[in-house]
């Protein structure tokens, strides 16, 4: 935004700030400048030197006599205007009205424009005492005499439309039309809030809008010199929110008029900057201002209120928080009150220093002068807001709620408002226990800000809500409740997490929390109770913090006996129903310490409550972990205390029973029946111990349970769950054992079953979340009507609740009846490791379900598994004749399941086994027949036990003796077909060796033939090397000196003869002895003899040649060395020219020969040469810089049939290395190639060269 720029200040002056190079003197305040400390008023009819003087410093505190001179000497209206405006310089405002009112009485049969002026001076006066007047009528006063903010406007109303009647483009008048507007604006309230996309025409805004416009005709009018105009217009587009434009205006004083202090554009500046968000500008331009102005108190306070800002942006425990306070407070805004303590903004700053401080007597004066001094509605807010908390602490909820609404509406209230305000008002309502008020307006405040305090406050409500629900025991559905104070309070404990906001959590959030969690999701529940935990132990001061050890865990133990023990109990619980029982009863330990570290700090805590509970819980996790002799320890202590306590008498008789089923348990019982027979805990403890003990009867009627549940339901207490539960097991029960023969029998059945649901639904109406109540309607639905799926949706609802092993016996019950033997042996394993490992009904369940998975599957496994469980059953119960009964039947079955299968799914061992078992059942069975109460009629058990003894026994004996046969074949084909395969295995290793043997064979002669190889390339290696030595030895000559030089060659000296075209020609020695010299060489179907090259090169070459030969010259000095892929002939003297040697050499180019060729060259005779057009052929060789300068990179052609031989660059006959004459116009492919660097790609044998 380019309005946010440095606004065209020179020198750095940007936003209201500069770089301080050096101190400068601060500028004053212009106004009232022009006053002269004296005026000489002359004298009517007396000399016209003579005149009274009147001194303007020290003027009458009565302006009458002044009035009376003025209006006597007939003075002009200037003499009137300069001693209105020295009363209105000593702050005499009404002395200044006075004398203008009195001036314009006297000049009133004068020219009207002459009362221009003065009304002008009258209007802004007025404006003035506007601004100093209180803005509503002060208490004890009487509306008609109150001189209030508005009274002023009237009258600077009525001035001004005087002073336009006279001359409406007076210039002085508009400037104050603008004022005018502005201060009855600040007095009119804030609009409402807008839909978007609307126009804002509320009242307010108009009358800003005029300003606007009535600031801009000022400046109009003065050519665009009027400063003040444009500091009105930027004042009111800052009230209109139109923050970047107010800002551009301040800046373009601030650039014509730097040293302008009152009013200072910094000070506009910086509050532009602060709600445009550049607080660090905002800061800067205020503290620029304290520079030019050290006594301003404007900026002073907003300073002040800038540090009060960071540190709200910070916790209060941050130790950057306090130094930012203290500077706010004390540097700050207390200079700001020493300067001028009637400055509104300053007071409610104050003010609040005050509320925290608790000193509300300051508060109410505070807020009083900021209310009625301001002419701002946000500074008036901040005044009844502090009007309201003080009358809220001081508990006057009427006047607090009303005061909060004047701050409210003093900011435009509805949507808009001030939110501290609705907060309070919401809190008022809550006292006044208007609580769907307050959820209403919380909720509204939600709706437009997240306030944190809000969503605490409105979670708190809906968490009541519920826990008074609960507590009172009443039936309403209150999920929805739970719902809202639960979201409410997580979103308030997501906000703690955000590290911007800088929130500290609140125990009190997290303990409702852990309420609202309770039942449902305990887990979280936990969890919050750590938080708080976690948030003591971080408060516990470092002098209460014991001294650490090398055991950790005592350290944290020590440590966290300064948690408050309610904590700690609770926690406890938590650990208790999560089973974790050693954990619990370290935390309950704790508590316990806990409670004797509270009782020592304060002696006004009830620690005996406490103590008595935890003492209980303590002992209550004993008896779950099995340390039942610990727990009867802390209950005895109990008792020692309170004798009374009946709760720890039936834990003890209940523990008694446990330990001693048949002597001492049932005599603690009846004790304590008789001790307090009317006790409903002790009757439900009594009611269970008659259901274990009871002898059964088909008459419930007779029942001796019966008759006690339904004694307690009539005499004691008629919604007694326990009760009512119990009666609802024993009609079950009945039912359960009731015959099915006929209809009418079912039929009596039925509503048997039906009687037990009613009672179970009644226990339900009364706790729905009666988890006990819920399971016996749940095996109504099983026994009665079948409904296994409804039932497992039953079951599995209460496991979730009751953790005992009645439930999952019951969903074994289930899942058997459902065929799902797997669900139903995991059930019943469950139940049976809940405590119950001792208990043979479960083992006689396992069994039986076993039983039933191994004829489901045929297996022999299961069924000695049924057998294990039933024996298991037997030995803690060897007097029940059923569980005789089951081994017999077991054995019986599992007998004939062998029999059945085929002779591969069984062993001889397993038959025999089956044998020996099915004898034991024939044995059992015929004593149990004999016994004096068999489980099922002696016919039909003896009956069985003839058709073991008889048919089975029979069937088993031929069942071995086949099973013996087959073991023996099945084992004669094991043998044998043992015997192929280890044949077949040693076959396969013979022939694996073999292969093996082979292998090594062919390495063997690998390696030698390799041996051979090695020792042969070595001799060859050796010949060479001696080769290579014996041609050093020819080429090297060693001197007197002892040091080596190569031999210089010899020029050819014989004549060299030049045939005709066509002709062929002829090579030889100086000695003409071609056959020794060298073989003739081919080359374009021309052979050339070494004598006609010597006698032609030097005559008939070129100077542009030579000029060649320079540059290759040079070029392969630099390139050194090339080594060639083709073979190159080396000449080791002039005698053996023409031989080869076929090992590769590098080619040297610009050695002693060349040079001294080159020499010979320059004394020749070029301008007699004779050029020779050169054949082309196909090898390219890459010459980068001889082929740009010369364009000559092709080479003669190859003979068809033959191999190319390159010759040395220094043969002794003169010629090239390719071959040609000396006087042909053709470079050396070698000097080519070392000139460029380069490599000649080989030729390949037998091709012929296109």
């Amino acid at each position: 935004m380019a309005i946010l720029r440095n606004g065209g200040l020179p020198n750095g002056h940007t936003n209201g700030h500069v770089h301080a190079h050096s101190p400068e003197p601060s500028p004053v305040s212009l106004r009232f400048s022009d006053i002269p400390s004296a005026i000489d008023i002359p004298v009517q009819g007396l000399d016209a030197e003579e005149a009274v003087e009147v001194n303007l410093e020290e003027l009458l505190d009565d302006p009458t006599e002044l009035c009376t001179l003025l209006e006597n000497e007939g003075a002009a209206r200037n003499f009137w205007m300069i001693i209105a405006l020295a009363y209105a310089k000593q702050h005499k405002i009404d002395h200044a009205i006075e004398m203008l009112t009195k001036g314009l009485q006297a000049m009133a049969s004068s020219n009207p424009k002459e009362k221009l002026s003065l009304l002008s001076c009258m209007c802004w006066l007025f404006l003035w005492k506007s601004r100093e007047a209180p803005r509503m009528v002060p208490e004890g006063q009487h509306v008609s005499e109150a001189r209030t903010k508005d009274y002023y406007l009237q009258a600077s109303t009525a001035t001004l439309n005087e002073a336009s009647r006279i001359n409406p483009s007076f210039p002085p008048l508009f400037l104050a039309r603008g004022v005018l507007y502005l201060l009855r604006a600040s007095l009119q309230p804030p609009s409402k809030s807008l839909a978007p996309g609307s126009t804002d025409h509320a009242e307010r805004i108009e009358t800003l809008r005029q300003a606007v416009r009535s600031f801009e005709d000022a400046h109009r009018v003065s050519g665009g010199r009027n400063m003040m105009a444009i500091l009105g217009r930027s004042r009111a587009q800052f009230s209109l929110g139109k923050y970047a434009d107010a800002l551009e205006g301040y800046q373009e004083v601030l650039g014509k008029m730097p040293d302008l202090l009152d009013p200072d554009p910094r000070i506009g500046i910086g509050c532009c900057f602060w709600q445009l968000g550049f607080k660090d500008d905002a800061k800067a331009a205020w503290e620029r201002a304290l520079e030019k102005d050290p006594n301003s108190k404007i900026a002073s306070i907003l300073m002040g209120l800038s540090y009060l800002s960071s540190s709200s942006q910070v916790a209060t425990t941050d130790p950057s928080f306090i130094p930012l306070y203290k500077k706010a407070m004390t540097e700050y805004t207390q200079k700001a009150f020493k300067l001028d303590n009637r400055h509104p903004l300053t007071c409610a700053t104050f003010g609040g220093y005050f509320l925290s401080r608790k000193s509300m007597v300051n508060v109410e004066n505070l807020a009083r002068k900021a209310i009625e001094l301001t002419d701002v509605n946000a500074i008036a807010s901040d005044g009844w807001y502090l009007l309201a908390r003080k009358e809220h602490y001081d508990g006057n909820t009427t006047r607090a709620n009303d005061f909060y609404q004047k701050s409210d509406q003093a900011r435009g209230g509805g949507d808009r408002g001030y939110l501290p305000a609705k907060f309070g008002m919401a809190q008022i309502q809550v006292i006044q226990q208007d609580y769907d008020g307050a959820k209403f307006r919380l909720e509204k405040i939600i709706q437009q800000t997240k306030s944190i305090e809000a969503m605490t406050l409105l979670g708190t409500l809906y968490a009541d809500e519920v826990f008074t629900n609960q507590s009172a025991g009443f039936k309403e559905d209150k999920s929805v409740q739970v719902k809202k104070a639960t979201a409410m309070l997580e979103a308030v404990r997501m906000a703690w997490k955000d590290p911007k906001r800088h929130l500290s959590p609140d125990s009190s959030v997290l303990l409702n929390l852990a309420r609202l969690y309770e039942i449902e999701h305990p887990e979280k529940s936990f969890q919050c109770l750590q938080h708080v935990e976690q948030m003591e132990l971080d408060q516990i001061p470092d002098e209460h913090r014991p001294e650490k050890t090398d055991d950790e865990v005592a350290d944290m133990a020590a440590l966290r006996e300064n948690v408050p023990p309610q904590l700690l109990n609770n926690m406890g619980c938590f650990l208790y129903q999560a089973e974790k029982y050693d954990q619990a009863t370290m935390t309950f330990q704790i508590a316990m310490s806990a409670c004797v570290k509270v009782g020592e700090k304060d002696d006004t805590i009830d620690t005996d409550a406490l103590v008595t509970t935890i003492s209980y819980n303590l002992a209550r996790t004993y008896e779950a972990a099995g340390m039942l002799d610990e727990a009867k320890k802390v209950y005895e202590g109990l008792l020692e205390r309170h004798s009374d306590y009946t709760d720890a008498n039936t834990r003890l008789a209940y523990i008694a029973l446990r330990q001693s089923p048949t002597d001492l348990g049932p005599k603690a019982i009846a004790k304590l029946y008789q001790s307090d027979s009317t006790n409903l805990e002790v009757r439900s403890l009594y009611g269970w111990y008659l259901g274990k003990s009871k002898k059964r009867t088909s008459n419930i009627a007779e029942d001796q349970e019966q008759r006690h549940y339904k004694h307690t339901l009539q005499h004691h207490d008629k919604h007694d769950r326990y009760s009512l539960t119990g009666m609802g097991n024993l009609y079950l029960s009945t039912a359960r054992e009731m015959r099915r023969d006929t209809d009418s029998d079912k039929d009596k059945r039925r509503k048997t079953y039906e009687k037990a649901v009613e009672f179970f639904d009644k226990a339900l109406q009364l706790d729905p979340r009666n988890a006990y109540a819920a399971q016996g309607v749940g095996i109504a639905l099983v026994e009665d009507k079948k409904e296994f799926g409804a039932a497992v949706q039953v079951f599995s609802k209460v496991r979730e609740t009751v953790r005992d092993a009645s439930v999952y016996i019951n969903l074994g019950h289930v899942y058997s009846d459902l065929k799902q033997y797997s669900r139903a042996v995991e059930s019943y394993e469950t139940a049976l490791a809940k405590d119950r490992g001792n208990d043979p009904q479960i083992l006689a369940c396992l069994g039986r379900v076993w039983l039933l998975k191994a004829k489901q599957e045929k297996s022999p496994l299961a069924m000695r598994n049924s057998l294990e469980y039933s024996q298991r059953a037997l030995e803690l119960s060897p007097e029940q004749p059923h569980f005789r009964f089951n081994i017999a039947f077991v054995q019986i079955q599992l007998a004939q399941l062998l029999y059945t299968l085929p002779e591969s799914q069984r062993t001889l061992q397993d038959v025999q086994a089956a044998a020996e078992g099915l004898d034991e059942a024939i044995e059992s069975l015929t004593s149990i027949a004999q016994s004096k109460n068999p489980p099922y009629p002696k016919n039909d058990i003896e009956q069985r036990a003839n058709m073991g003894r008889n048919t089975m026994r029979r069937q088993l004996e031929r069942a071995v003796q086949s099973q013996k046969e087959y073991e023996e074949k099945n084992a004669a084909k094991l043998r044998q077909a043992r015997e192929l395969r280890e044949a077949e295995l040693k076959k396969r290793e013979e022939e694996r060796r073999r292969a093996e043997e082979a292998a090594m064979e062919e390495k063997r002669k690998v390696a030698e033939e390799r041996q051979k190889m090695q020792e042969r390339d070595r001799a060859l290696a050796e010949k060479r090397a001696e080769e290579e030595r014996k041609k050093e030895e020819a080429e090297f000559s060693i001197d007197e000196n002892g040091e080596k030089h190569k031999k210089k060659k010899r020029a050819a000296g014989g004549e060299r003869k030049r045939k005709k075209k066509g002709d062929v020609e002829t090579e030889t020695d100086g000695d003409g002895t071609g056959a020794e010299g060298g073989s003739a060489r081919k080359r374009g179907g021309k052979s050339t003899t070494s004598n006609s090259a010597a006698v032609t090169s030097d005559e008939e070459r070129k100077p542009k040649r030579r000029r060649k030969l320079e540059r290759k010259g040079k070029a392969g000095a630099e390139g050194k060395t090339f080594k060639s892929k083709e073979i190159v002939v080396e000449s080791e003297s002039e005698d053996e020219g023409g031989k080869v040697d076929g090992e590769d050499k590098e080619i040297g180019v610009g050695g002693e020969e060349w040079d001294a060729e080159m020499r010979d060259a320059d004394d020749e005779d070029v301008d007699e040469a004779v050029p020779r057009q050169r054949k082309k052929i196909s090898r390219r060789i890459e010459d980068d810089d001889d082929e740009d300068e010369d364009g000559e990179g092709d080479a003669p052609p190859q003979e068809a049939d033959g191999d190319v031989e390159v010759g040395d660059a220094q043969s002794p006959e003169g010629g090239d290395a390719q071959g040609h004459n000396a006087d042909e116009d053709v470079p050396m492919v070698d000097e080519s190639i070392a000139a460029a660097g380069t490599s000649v790609a080989p030729q390949p044998e037998g091709l012929v060269d296109s």
